[in-house]
Protein backbone atom coordinates (compact mmCIF):
# COMPACT_ATOMS: atom_id res chain seq x y z
CA UNK A 1 0.00 0.00 0.00
CA UNK A 2 1.27 3.58 -0.71
CA UNK A 3 3.33 5.19 2.37
CA UNK A 4 1.37 8.65 3.66
CA UNK A 5 4.05 11.14 2.40
CA UNK A 6 1.61 13.91 3.24
CA UNK A 7 3.07 17.93 3.85
CA UNK A 8 3.96 16.95 7.46
CA UNK A 9 5.27 13.66 6.98
CA UNK A 10 7.81 14.30 4.48
CA UNK A 11 10.61 13.77 6.41
CA UNK A 12 13.18 10.86 5.57
CA UNK A 13 12.04 7.23 7.23
CA UNK A 14 13.16 4.08 7.61
CA UNK A 15 11.37 1.74 5.05
CA UNK A 16 12.80 -1.15 3.22
CA UNK A 17 13.35 -1.21 -0.11
CA UNK A 18 10.64 -3.73 -1.20
CA UNK A 19 8.22 -1.29 0.76
CA UNK A 20 9.40 2.04 -1.40
CA UNK A 21 8.92 0.49 -4.31
CA UNK A 22 5.49 -0.66 -3.73
CA UNK A 23 4.46 2.35 -2.63
CA UNK A 24 5.94 3.58 -6.38
CA UNK A 25 4.07 0.74 -8.11
CA UNK A 26 0.97 1.82 -6.00
CA UNK A 27 0.62 5.23 -5.96
CA UNK A 28 -2.13 7.28 -7.36
CA UNK A 29 -1.65 10.90 -6.69
CA UNK A 30 0.04 13.42 -8.96
CA UNK A 31 3.42 12.62 -9.70
CA UNK A 32 4.64 16.82 -9.91
CA UNK A 33 5.41 16.80 -6.11
CA UNK A 34 7.71 13.28 -5.51
CA UNK A 35 5.36 11.73 -3.62
CA UNK A 36 5.18 8.57 -5.68
CA UNK A 37 9.82 8.66 -5.59
CA UNK A 38 9.83 10.50 -2.18
CA UNK A 39 10.31 6.56 -0.14
CA UNK A 40 12.89 5.45 -2.27
CA UNK A 41 15.23 8.62 -1.39
CA UNK A 42 14.48 7.65 2.53
CA UNK A 43 15.49 4.01 1.51
CA UNK A 44 18.58 5.23 -0.26
CA UNK A 45 19.44 7.54 2.59
CA UNK A 46 19.24 4.95 5.37
CA UNK A 47 20.91 2.17 3.09
CA UNK A 48 23.78 4.94 2.97
CA UNK A 49 24.39 5.26 6.23
CA UNK A 50 23.39 1.18 7.44
CA UNK A 51 25.39 -0.48 4.80
CA UNK A 52 27.52 2.20 3.18
CA UNK A 53 28.99 3.72 6.70
CA UNK A 54 28.40 7.10 6.37
CA UNK A 55 27.53 9.13 9.04
CA UNK A 56 23.71 10.30 9.47
CA UNK A 57 25.17 14.18 9.37
CA UNK A 58 26.77 14.08 6.51
CA UNK A 59 23.37 12.53 4.39
CA UNK A 60 20.15 15.03 2.81
CA UNK A 61 17.84 14.18 3.56
CA UNK A 62 19.26 13.75 7.23
CA UNK A 63 18.04 9.72 7.92
CA UNK A 64 16.23 9.04 11.43
CA UNK A 65 19.54 8.22 13.15
CA UNK A 66 22.39 9.28 15.27
CA UNK A 67 25.63 8.28 16.36
CA UNK A 68 27.10 7.30 19.91
CA UNK A 69 30.47 7.06 20.18
CA UNK A 70 31.53 4.00 23.18
CA UNK A 71 35.53 4.12 22.97
CA UNK A 72 36.49 2.96 19.72
CA UNK A 73 32.68 1.64 18.83
CA UNK A 74 30.26 3.63 17.18
CA UNK A 75 26.69 2.26 17.53
CA UNK A 76 24.02 3.23 15.02
CA UNK A 77 20.64 4.60 17.79
CA UNK A 78 17.58 4.81 15.87
CA UNK A 79 15.88 8.60 15.96
CA UNK A 80 13.25 9.97 14.44
CA UNK A 81 13.69 13.31 15.58
CA UNK A 82 16.96 13.81 13.69
CA UNK A 83 15.43 13.22 10.38
CA UNK A 84 15.01 16.29 7.61
CA UNK A 85 13.08 16.09 4.48
CA UNK A 86 15.49 18.41 2.83
CA UNK A 87 17.45 17.40 -0.77
CA UNK A 88 20.86 18.84 -1.08
CA UNK A 89 22.09 21.56 -2.97
CA UNK A 90 24.98 21.45 -4.76
CA UNK A 91 27.00 24.50 -6.85
CA UNK A 92 27.24 22.71 -10.35
CA UNK A 93 29.17 24.20 -13.27
CA UNK A 94 26.43 25.98 -14.69
CA UNK A 95 23.76 26.43 -11.96
CA UNK A 96 23.00 24.96 -8.57
CA UNK A 97 20.96 21.55 -8.34
CA UNK A 98 19.00 20.31 -5.89
CA UNK A 99 20.09 16.32 -5.60
CA UNK A 100 17.75 13.86 -3.74
CA UNK A 101 20.51 12.18 -1.69
CA UNK A 102 23.87 13.58 -0.98
CA UNK A 103 27.02 12.74 1.00
CA UNK A 104 28.85 15.71 2.19
CA UNK A 105 32.34 15.52 3.87
CA UNK A 106 33.45 18.38 6.36
CA UNK A 107 36.39 20.32 4.43
CA UNK A 108 35.65 18.22 1.34
CA UNK A 109 32.38 19.01 0.38
CA UNK A 110 30.06 16.83 -1.45
CA UNK A 111 31.19 13.68 -2.46
CA UNK A 112 28.63 11.60 -3.38
CA UNK A 113 24.84 12.23 -4.88
CA UNK A 114 22.34 10.11 -6.09
CA UNK A 115 19.42 11.27 -8.70
CA UNK A 116 16.55 8.78 -8.56
CA UNK A 117 13.49 9.05 -11.60
CA UNK A 118 10.57 7.24 -11.58
CA UNK A 119 8.92 6.90 -13.93
CA UNK A 120 4.89 5.64 -14.57
CA UNK A 121 3.97 5.84 -17.86
CA UNK A 122 4.46 7.67 -21.28
CA UNK A 123 7.28 4.93 -22.13
CA UNK A 124 7.57 6.84 -25.67
CA UNK A 125 9.21 9.71 -24.40
CA UNK A 126 11.57 8.03 -22.16
CA UNK A 127 15.12 8.37 -24.17
CA UNK A 128 13.55 12.45 -24.81
CA UNK A 129 14.23 12.62 -21.01
CA UNK A 130 17.80 11.29 -21.38
CA UNK A 131 19.20 14.98 -22.16
CA UNK A 132 18.19 16.06 -18.28
CA UNK A 133 20.36 13.06 -16.58
CA UNK A 134 23.23 13.90 -18.87
CA UNK A 135 23.00 17.94 -18.14
CA UNK A 136 23.17 17.13 -14.46
CA UNK A 137 25.49 14.51 -14.06
CA UNK A 138 28.26 17.01 -16.48
CA UNK A 139 26.96 20.32 -14.55
CA UNK A 140 27.90 18.61 -11.09
CA UNK A 141 31.18 17.10 -12.51
CA UNK A 142 32.31 20.15 -13.75
CA UNK A 143 32.61 21.27 -10.45
CA UNK A 144 33.43 18.45 -8.37
CA UNK A 145 35.07 15.75 -11.04
CA UNK A 146 35.90 13.38 -7.93
CA UNK A 147 32.08 13.76 -7.05
CA UNK A 148 30.53 9.76 -7.03
CA UNK A 149 26.71 10.12 -9.07
CA UNK A 150 24.80 7.65 -9.03
CA UNK A 151 21.72 7.40 -10.94
CA UNK A 152 18.42 5.10 -10.06
CA UNK A 153 15.72 4.81 -12.10
CA UNK A 154 12.57 2.67 -11.58
CA UNK A 155 9.83 2.01 -14.15
CA UNK A 156 6.34 0.96 -13.69
CA UNK A 157 6.33 -2.98 -15.34
CA UNK A 158 2.66 -1.78 -16.18
CA UNK A 159 1.17 -4.84 -18.34
CA UNK A 160 -1.01 -4.81 -20.81
CA UNK A 161 -3.02 -7.87 -20.11
CA UNK A 162 -6.92 -8.14 -20.02
CA UNK A 163 -6.61 -9.43 -16.66
CA UNK A 164 -5.50 -6.24 -14.88
CA UNK A 165 -8.44 -4.14 -16.33
CA UNK A 166 -11.01 -6.24 -14.80
CA UNK A 167 -9.45 -6.55 -11.54
CA UNK A 168 -11.92 -5.42 -8.94
CA UNK A 169 -10.52 -2.90 -6.09
CA UNK A 170 -11.01 -3.17 -2.78
CA UNK A 171 -13.51 -1.14 -1.28
CA UNK A 172 -12.91 2.57 -0.37
CA UNK A 173 -9.59 1.83 -2.54
CA UNK A 174 -8.27 4.73 -4.39
CA UNK A 175 -8.82 5.50 -8.42
CA UNK A 176 -6.52 3.41 -10.26
CA UNK A 177 -4.90 5.62 -12.91
CA UNK A 178 -6.09 4.59 -16.82
CA UNK A 179 -3.56 3.19 -18.54
CA UNK A 180 -2.98 4.35 -22.23
CA UNK A 181 -1.18 2.29 -24.76
CA UNK A 182 1.82 4.74 -24.03
CA UNK A 183 2.16 3.55 -20.23
CA UNK A 184 2.14 -0.08 -21.40
CA UNK A 185 5.91 -1.34 -20.37
CA UNK A 186 5.51 -5.36 -20.93
CA UNK A 187 3.70 -7.09 -23.27
CA UNK A 188 1.24 -9.71 -23.42
CA UNK A 189 3.27 -12.99 -24.07
CA UNK A 190 5.94 -11.28 -21.10
CA UNK A 191 8.54 -9.10 -23.80
CA UNK A 192 9.17 -5.14 -23.05
CA UNK A 193 8.24 -2.98 -24.83
CA UNK A 194 11.04 -1.63 -27.31
CA UNK A 195 10.74 2.27 -25.53
CA UNK A 196 12.02 0.53 -22.65
CA UNK A 197 14.52 -1.41 -24.31
CA UNK A 198 16.15 1.76 -26.22
CA UNK A 199 16.00 3.64 -23.08
CA UNK A 200 18.35 0.96 -21.47
CA UNK A 201 20.88 0.98 -24.02
CA UNK A 202 20.92 4.57 -23.79
CA UNK A 203 21.73 4.23 -20.18
CA UNK A 204 24.11 1.69 -20.63
CA UNK A 205 26.34 4.45 -22.26
CA UNK A 206 26.03 6.57 -19.08
CA UNK A 207 27.45 4.48 -16.20
CA UNK A 208 30.63 3.41 -15.63
CA UNK A 209 32.69 6.30 -15.25
CA UNK A 210 35.85 4.95 -13.51
CA UNK A 211 38.34 7.97 -13.02
CA UNK A 212 38.19 12.11 -12.30
CA UNK A 213 39.50 12.63 -16.04
CA UNK A 214 36.96 10.27 -17.75
CA UNK A 215 34.08 12.08 -19.57
CA UNK A 216 32.41 13.97 -17.06
CA UNK A 217 29.32 13.41 -18.56
CA UNK A 218 28.69 9.83 -17.16
CA UNK A 219 27.69 8.44 -14.06
CA UNK A 220 29.71 6.10 -11.31
CA UNK A 221 26.76 4.56 -11.51
CA UNK A 222 23.42 3.84 -13.21
CA UNK A 223 20.63 1.36 -12.63
CA UNK A 224 17.50 0.45 -14.14
CA UNK A 225 14.92 -1.77 -12.52
CA UNK A 226 11.47 -2.74 -13.50
CA UNK A 227 8.65 -2.88 -10.75
CA UNK A 228 5.62 -5.39 -10.87
CA UNK A 229 2.24 -2.54 -10.85
CA UNK A 230 -1.17 -3.62 -12.22
CA UNK A 231 -0.67 -7.36 -11.09
CA UNK A 232 -0.95 -9.39 -7.96
CA UNK A 233 2.90 -8.43 -6.72
CA UNK A 234 2.91 -4.80 -6.57
CA UNK A 235 6.77 -3.51 -6.00
CA UNK A 236 8.58 -6.51 -7.39
CA UNK A 237 11.33 -6.18 -9.33
CA UNK A 238 11.13 -7.80 -12.56
CA UNK A 239 13.56 -10.70 -12.00
CA UNK A 240 14.39 -11.09 -16.42
CA UNK A 241 15.00 -6.81 -17.06
CA UNK A 242 17.76 -5.95 -17.59
CA UNK A 243 19.26 -9.43 -18.52
CA UNK A 244 21.15 -10.82 -15.90
CA UNK A 245 25.20 -9.36 -17.65
CA UNK A 246 23.91 -5.73 -17.79
CA UNK A 247 25.63 -3.58 -15.95
CA UNK A 248 22.45 -1.46 -15.13
CA UNK A 249 21.34 -4.33 -12.68
CA UNK A 250 20.34 -2.75 -9.10
CA UNK A 251 21.87 -5.65 -7.00
CA UNK A 252 25.45 -3.57 -8.25
CA UNK A 253 24.43 -0.05 -7.98
CA UNK A 254 25.32 1.03 -4.83
CA UNK A 255 28.18 -2.00 -4.40
CA UNK A 256 29.72 0.25 -7.39
CA UNK A 257 29.16 3.39 -5.59
CA UNK A 258 31.26 2.62 -2.38
CA UNK A 259 33.99 0.95 -4.61
CA UNK A 260 34.45 4.16 -6.43
CA UNK A 261 33.70 6.05 -3.45
CA UNK A 262 36.74 4.49 -1.45
CA UNK A 263 38.94 4.08 -4.57
CA UNK A 264 39.15 7.82 -4.75
CA UNK A 265 38.44 9.21 -1.17
CA UNK A 266 40.34 6.67 0.99
CA UNK A 267 42.88 4.88 -0.75
CA UNK A 268 44.19 7.75 -3.05
CA UNK A 269 44.31 10.21 -0.09
CA UNK A 270 45.76 7.85 3.21
CA UNK A 271 46.43 11.26 4.88
CA UNK A 272 42.58 12.04 5.05
CA UNK A 273 41.38 8.99 5.66
CA UNK A 274 40.36 10.01 9.53
CA UNK A 275 37.63 12.02 7.56
CA UNK A 276 36.74 9.94 4.53
CA UNK A 277 36.81 6.34 5.86
CA UNK A 278 33.58 4.41 6.19
CA UNK A 279 32.55 3.49 9.43
CA UNK A 280 31.91 0.06 10.42
CA UNK A 281 29.05 -0.10 13.27
CA UNK A 282 29.16 -1.77 16.08
CA UNK A 283 27.57 -5.19 16.79
CA UNK A 284 25.57 -3.98 19.65
CA UNK A 285 23.98 -0.74 17.50
CA UNK A 286 20.47 -0.38 19.14
CA UNK A 287 19.32 -0.02 15.38
CA UNK A 288 20.69 -3.07 14.17
CA UNK A 289 19.01 -5.60 16.72
CA UNK A 290 16.10 -7.15 16.11
CA UNK A 291 13.46 -5.95 18.35
CA UNK A 292 13.66 -2.15 18.39
CA UNK A 293 11.28 -0.55 21.35
CA UNK A 294 10.40 2.67 19.61
CA UNK A 295 10.15 0.48 16.25
CA UNK A 296 10.09 -1.86 14.20
CA UNK A 297 13.04 -2.52 11.98
CA UNK A 298 12.39 -3.38 8.08
CA UNK A 299 13.39 -5.65 6.52
CA UNK A 300 17.13 -5.74 4.71
CA UNK A 301 18.08 -6.31 1.85
CA UNK A 302 21.55 -6.09 2.12
CA UNK A 303 24.09 -6.43 4.72
CA UNK A 304 24.97 -4.26 7.61
CA UNK A 305 28.42 -2.95 7.68
CA UNK A 306 29.63 -3.87 10.92
CA UNK A 307 32.79 -4.09 12.95
CA UNK A 308 34.68 -7.32 12.77
CA UNK A 309 35.20 -8.37 16.04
Amino acid sequence: MPIEVSDGARVCRWISGHDALEHFASYTGPTQSQQHIKPLHWYVACRLVVEGGFHPDEINPHPPFEVRQRGTERQLIFNPAKATGSEGTILGGLKTKNVDVVVTKHSLGPVMAVSCKGTIGAFRNLTNRMEEAVGDCTNLHITYPAMVCGFLSVIRANRAEEAAVGEIAPEGAPPGRQLQANDIAVQRGGDVVESVIRYHNALRELTGRRGIRDDVSRYEAVSLAMVESNSPTPGRVLPDFPAADSPLRIEQFFQALYLRYDERYVYAAPDLKHVTHRIEWAETSPALVENLSRASRPAFDFVPRLRSP
